[in-house]
């Protein structure tokens, strides 16, 4: 990283640790004391055979997540995200106990998710401790994910479910990561053609002129061209769902790291160039750019540390770091305030509100989930990694 950029996130670091009036960020090991605590609420809380979703008080309680469930690896990254920043083995065991329960996700093959299901938990585990039989895990659940990939299209398949003929939507270019490892690691490039291919296919028709992004684009299986392009999760099918462009953003900002291709940088800053145009003072995102209640509409604290934590990475690759550290540590910076952060046992035990799941379904709607508070931590430890 380039000194001034270094300096800049010093100083910004410097500056909001030191504040100590609401909305303020917190000196971090007082921040870490806190997520500990908080955390260890929700970790009391989960059954043996399941890990914490979410927190939709008005439905009564916890959802929780088994590995049918697309969000089951997130609780398992967190706790690492946890051990790795404090060092205390009682979040080791925490992660891996939340881990272990997810055995056979691997062989799962319905699902586009594999990554977020296989890679935050497996994935993270394999790092920290090293354990090769992790690593397994991971090449197997490569491997199943493999198996949804058409040559025709050129993309992994995402649902199994809906009128769409071969749906592929935004979020799936978050399990190409996965992928790119797998190809590191084994030295087999079938993983990383695959992924490269997904990017490309869906740079080329998920993206509008204006850089925001369809959710959905189902093709055709003979012809391999697009047919239908929706918006599923957001308000309509041309407007531009808030957590669909945080997927995007980070995707291609993780596929420039992995390949060096110059295009997927061109993307990622203008995919976050569309982002940060419409992002409001706070920097937190609306759950839909384009809601008409705007200002008023619901924020989504999961899109916005998604953002923070691309944000973090993409300021070390591009000549306009400094502006997105700035944005970065700002979004950082409210989702640690006491409007977006719990610290005081509430909120179940998970660590942010205000998140939106589903608006269309009025499902998990302005709660606490899972991955919001995964892209929090992971954002906090890019944070801290970017000053050591």
């Amino acid at each position: 990283m380039k000194l001034h950029n270094l300096l800049f996130v010093l100083i910004a670091l410097f500056a909001t640790s030191c504040a100590g009036e609401k909305g303020k960020k917190a000196e971090f090991p007082q921040i870490k004391q806190e997520l500990s605590d908080q955390l260890k609420v929700l970790v009391k809380a989960i059954p043996d055979d399941k890990v914490p979703r979410s927190y939709p008080d008005k439905d009564g309680g916890y959802w929780w997540a088994t590995i049918k469930d697309w969000t089951c690896g997130f609780p398992a990254g967190s706790f690492w995200y946890m051990y790795e920043m404090t060092g205390d083995e009682y979040w080791k065991g925490v992660a891996l106990d939340n881990t272990l329960k997810l055995d056979g996700v691997q062989f799962r093959t319905t699902t586009h998710d594999l990554g977020f299901m296989v890679f935050c938990s497996y994935g993270n585990a394999y790092r920290l401790t090293g354990n090769e039989a992790y690593k397994d895990v991971i090449i197997q659940g490569s491997e199943s994910l493999l198996t949804r990939f058409n040559p025709t299209i050129g993309c992994i398949r995402s649902w199994d479910h809906g009128k769409w003929e071969f749906p592929v939507i935004v979020d799936n270019m978050m399990n190409l990561e996965m992928l790119f490892w797998a190809s590191k690691v084994t030295g087999d490039p079938k993983y990383k053609d695959v992924a490269v291919s997904h990017a490309d296919v869906t740079l080329k028709n998920h993206f509008r002129d204006d850089w925001s992004s369809y959710h959905v684009v189902s093709y055709d299986t003979i012809t391999g061209q697009p047919v239908e392009k929706h918006t599923h999760q957001g308000l309509n099918h041309e407007s531009a769902w808030g957590r669909g462009q945080a997927w995007g953003f980070y995707g291609y900002t993780m596929c420039y790291r992995e390949t060096g291709d110059e295009k997927y940088l061109e993307a990622a800053e203008n995919i976050g160039a569309f982002i940060l145009k419409n992002l409001p003072e706070d920097k937190v995102s609306y759950w839909d750019y384009n809601d008409p209640a705007i200002p008023n509409a619901y924020r989504d604290a999961s899109a916005a540390a998604i953002i923070a934590s691309a944000l973090f990475e993409l300021s070390q690759y591009s000549s306009k770091g400094e502006m997105y550290l700035d944005v970065a540590n700002k979004i950082v910076e409210t989702l640690s305030s006491k409007e977006y952060r719990a610290n005081d046992g509430s909120n179940g035990g998970f660590i942010l509100k205000h998140s939106v799941g589903h608006k269309p379904k009025e499902s998990e709607v302005d709660v606490a989930i899972n991955y919001a508070d995964y892209y929090y931590l992971e954002s906090l430890k890019r944070q801290q990694e970017l000053i050591k």
